[in-house]
């Protein structure tokens, strides 16, 4: 497990992830060290590509790899061969197991007085990633493993994802702010890193209208026409959604050239540098402070 055995052109095959994507990863979050072979060359172990593999699976079901590593780091059972880290304190590590015997029980009032208490114990950001976003990365991992069915997984998301919508719908705004859009982008379905995004834009005061996953383009394109929105957010998880979302970016600066457009999710980690540069005023980055940075520069 420990050994150095595969090159980062065997690692980026493997995975299906760019060599450059894998190297800005390593550099950003420093989740894994490859060793180094006697000239120098960076040698991939099995345990960094079970590692890499986990991020890869969470980042595909629709979260940002900042959250997938945060994710890494604070969640205490992961997929096999994964080391194990405890960053969280106690009174959260039970908080969560008794919260994930509950859901698995669709026992659904404990469930709510658990995420109740947890809202209470901690912010909504480290509610929502920390606490609820790790139940749900330990949820899924075992449905993947087939160690619960596909009713539990579904029980479990719909609760989860309901209280975080229920907070959203809380968070006072600004009326003096722009009005924003938020949806998956074509193709997508996995809406948790869209939620986080959409939580962040609320507590800046901005009046954002949520939609979830994606709809169809000419939905979309009545919507905007109703709302009128400075601002409209897509979220892609997914890359082989990448054609049809860039795609769908191009005919709304044609169609609505006042609407400033953002694009976010994991898939803008795998794109060409040509995409990168043809898009660059649409990707917003995939931290807190980058989506900050977008902002103000308009």
């Amino acid at each position: 497990m420990q050994e150095g055995k595969y090159n980062i052109k065997a690692v980026s095959k493997l995975l299906d992830i760019q060599s450059g994507t894998l190297r800005a990863w390593e550099r950003r979050y420093k989740f894994i060290e490859p060793v180094r072979n006697e000239s120098g060359h960076r040698l991939y172990t099995e345990k960094h590509l079970q590692i890499l593999k986990w991020l890869i699976t969470k980042t595909k079901q629709g979260f940002t790899i900042s959250q997938a590593v945060s994710l890494l780091e604070s969640t205490g059972t992961l997929a096999p061969g994964v080391p194990e880290t405890n960053h969280k304190d106690e009174q959260a590590i039970k908080l969560s197991d008794e919260l994930i015997e509950a859901l698995l029980n669709f026992n659904e009032n404990k469930a709510h007085m658990l995420i109740s208490r947890a809202f209470s114990m901690y912010t909504i950001e480290q509610t929502i990633v920390d606490v609820l976003g790790s139940i749900m990365v330990q949820i899924g991992d075992k449905w993947e493993r087939g160690e619960i069915t596909s009713a539990h997984e579904h029980f479990a998301s719909n609760i989860i994802k309901s209280r975080i919508s229920s907070v959203m719908h809380t968070i006072p705004t600004n009326g003096f702010l722009p009005k924003a859009l938020t949806v998956c982008a074509p193709g997508e379905k996995h809406e948790f890193g869209l939620l986080i995004f959409t939580i962040f834009l609320k507590r800046k005061g901005y009046e954002t209208i949520y939609l979830g996953e994606s709809i169809a383009d000419k939905d979309l394109f009545t919507v905007l026409n109703i709302i009128k929105p400075t601002y409209l957010f897509m979220s892609c998880s997914l890359k082989e959604n990448l054609g049809g979302t860039f795609k769908l970016v191009e005919a709304l600066i044609k169609d609505f050239p006042d609407l400033k457009v953002g694009l976010g999710g994991a898939a803008l980690s795998l794109i060409s540098e040509e995409d990168r540069t043809a898009f660059s005023g649409v990707l917003m980055g995939d931290t807190q402070s980058k989506w900050e940075e977008w902002l103000k520069g308009y």
